[in-house]
């Protein structure tokens, strides 16, 4: 289990093998092209992972066609609290999200 962050250190979701869930353990999207950008369960760009625990979304990601449907990757159980990640500066061109942007996401 890999926890994810926002620029201000606050959890937001957490991604287990190619599945990305938010801090509610509901599945929002997934990771189809075994790198650091995930879509959600529409195929839609998302998100991606920075520095190895950071999620930002680039502005003017491109369109890499439609990635397929993984399959319900099932209730991944409670992931407990990872604690507050501190602040990092955001790289140019991302948005960052809240926790409650991906808590929105579950559809």
């Amino acid at each position: 289990m890999k926890y994810l962050f926002n620029s201000s250190g606050n959890w937001i979701a957490f991604r287990i093998d190619d599945y990305l869930f938010n801090s509610n353990a509901n599945w929002i999207g997934w990771f189809p092209w075994n790198d650091e950008h995930a879509v959600d369960k529409k195929g839609r760009y998302l998100g991606s992972m920075f520095n190895d625990s950071r999620f930002y979304k680039i502005m003017n990601f491109p369109y890499r066609g439609y990635p397929g449907y993984p399959g319900y990757p099932g209730y991944p159980g409670y992931p407990g609290y990872p604690g507050y990640a501190g602040y990092s500066p955001m790289p140019i061109g991302v948005k960052d999200y809240t926790p409650e942007e991906l808590k929105n996401i579950e559809n």
